[in-house]
């Protein structure tokens, strides 16, 4: 059945990679994020590839207008909205996030930005008891490191809320997913030193919506990042602490 796919954060490489993938199966589109002008060409380019419709939208999390004024006009215009993926998010450099302005930044586009969207859209779902919900959390989000632990906490505090959002939402047959990305080739991870197994987007967003389709709760993507993770999070604090992570 076809549905339209709201995709937040759609000019990053994950939500592209998801974007081809709901092409490929014709479903319609709304491209949202602030660089208009990239969602138009994205937006063209997956009309001519898949002839499916795509429309795009202007929104930015930093913006604190009210939400659901937002969608109910974005319903307005394209018509109703049957899913949501959010994959919008910003990580500086480890230094600039440990202070001031920045670290409220990285709060804001990655935590609290995305959650006051996503509380507008659940609203909806639950109203109606239909749709569904993706948010891209993080593995940095499972524990705390010296050299991420900013963005760390908005992505596990984001991927706590999609938990409880999950649980909400269940009553209602509302499916949520949690996908937490390991290091994926994209502009945030470019350049940043010690990456190993980087995954192609393409191949993230195409196991993204197998995933969401699938009814899973939380994935890791690449797999091998929920055995990592299990790793790290088990390794004693007075070990951890001491370790350059």
């Amino acid at each position: 059945m076809m549905t339209q796919i709201l995709i937040v954060g759609a000019t990053s490489a994950m939500a592209r990679g998801c974007a081809f993938a709901w092409a490929a199966q014709r479903q319609r589109l709304l491209l949202a994020g602030r660089d208009r002008d990239e969602l138009e060409r994205l937006a063209a380019d997956l009309r001519v590839r898949y002839h499916t419709t795509v429309a795009v939208t202007d929104i930015d999390l930093d913006d604190p207008c009210p939400r659901d004024a937002w969608l109910e006009a974005l319903e307005t215009e394209h018509g109703h909205v049957d899913g949501l993926l959010l994959a919008a998010g910003w990580m500086p450099d480890g230094d600039a996030m440990r202070r001031g302005e920045p670290a409220l930044r990285v709060l804001q586009r990655n935590l609290t930005g995305p959650v006051a969207l996503l509380n507008a859209f659940a609203d909806r779902c639950e109203q109606r008891k239909h749709g569904f919900i993706v948010g891209i959390a993080s593995v940095a989000g499972d524990r705390g490191r010296q050299s991420n632990y900013v963005y760390g906490a908005a992505k596990g505090g984001l991927a706590i809320y999609l938990a409880g959002l999950r649980n909400r939402l269940a009553a209602v047959g509302v499916p949520v997913l949690t996908v937490k990305p390991g290091f994926v080739d994209t502009r945030m991870t470019f350049g940043l030193p010690g990456l190993f197994l980087v995954a192609d987007p393409f191949r993230v967003g195409e196991v993204i919506v197998k995933a969401q389709a699938a009814g899973r709760n939380e994935i890791y993507v690449p797999g091998f990042w929920r055995l990592i993770l299990l790793i790290i999070r088990n390794v004693p604090e007075f070990i951890f602490k001491r370790l350059k992570l």
